[in-house]
């Protein structure tokens, strides 16, 4: 059987190479993939966000993280959610270590709500890699009409 090989598309293309197409493209285009794109890097804070009448509930995703390596801030409506990441591997073949890999680095997300926050009493849980926030609306923050005159 015979392998067939398929010419990439820019090899066929009367107009040849594109200086703008993207960067990811030309790598593809080109059979290279960058060095970087097989190096493990901190998994990203993700999250849920949900909006109740007198709160919001967040859920989000930190996992492989040590709970006192987590700090959340609170200043009005702007949450600020930060985590120290570190991270081992080791393989050995009996006493000997044939590789170890080691990963330090923070995450950080931030995010602005539409009501501002009782600070006071937000409540905080970390289970399991998830993040659970509660966080209060301030009485006397919703949103009001203002009449145009």
């Amino acid at each position: 059987m015979a392998n067939i090989i398929q010419r990439p598309s820019y090899l066929n293309d009367a107009e040849g190479f594109h200086p703008l197409m993207e960067v990811s493209d030309w790598f593809n285009h080109f059979g290279m993939r960058p060095f970087f794109r097989n190096m493990e890097t901190a998994p990203q804070i993700k999250m849920n966000l949900t909006e109740s009448e007198k709160s919001y509930l967040v859920h989000a995703e930190v996992p492989g993280v040590n709970k006192d390596d987590i700090k959340v801030t609170v200043d009005g409506n702007r949450v600020s959610i930060s985590a120290e990441v570190k991270q081992e591997k080791e393989e050995k073949k009996g006493d000997k270590v044939l590789r170890r890999e080691c990963y330090q680095g923070s995450n950080y997300r931030s995010f602005t709500l539409a009501s501002n926050i009782d600070e006071g009493k937000v409540q905080a849980k970390y289970t399991n890699g998830i993040l659970e926030l509660i966080l209060p609306k301030k009485n006397g923050s919703a949103q009001k009409e203002i009449a145009i005159s």
